[in-house]
């Protein structure tokens, strides 16, 4: 089985980023999954597409969440995955 990977969207001096960061953290300890995080000030483009909306949660390349990051979505999210890889 291939490894889920959440990608976080972030910008440094964000609290909503670090919350993000803290709940996708304290997820990982119950989910297996590899969390990438990606600073948008580091391209122009990131910071034109998401310069707004961070932090940005994505989950296998799929929009998963953006701003306030709601921890019992995300494990929604990572459960139903998970459900459609076992059936």
């Amino acid at each position: 089985m291939e490894q889920t990977t959440i990608t976080l969207y972030t910008r440094k001096s964000c609290p909503l980023c670090d919350k993000a960061k803290d709940t996708l953290l304290e997820l990982n300890r119950d989910w297996d999954f590899t969390l990438q995080e990606i600073d948008i000030e580091s391209s122009d483009d990131l910071t034109e597409q998401y310069g707004l909306m961070i932090p940005v949660v994505y989950i296998d390349g799929v929009e998963a969440g953006f701003g306030v990051i709601n921890k019992f979505d995300i494990r929604n999210r990572l459960h139903e995955k998970k459900a459609n890889l076992n059936s």
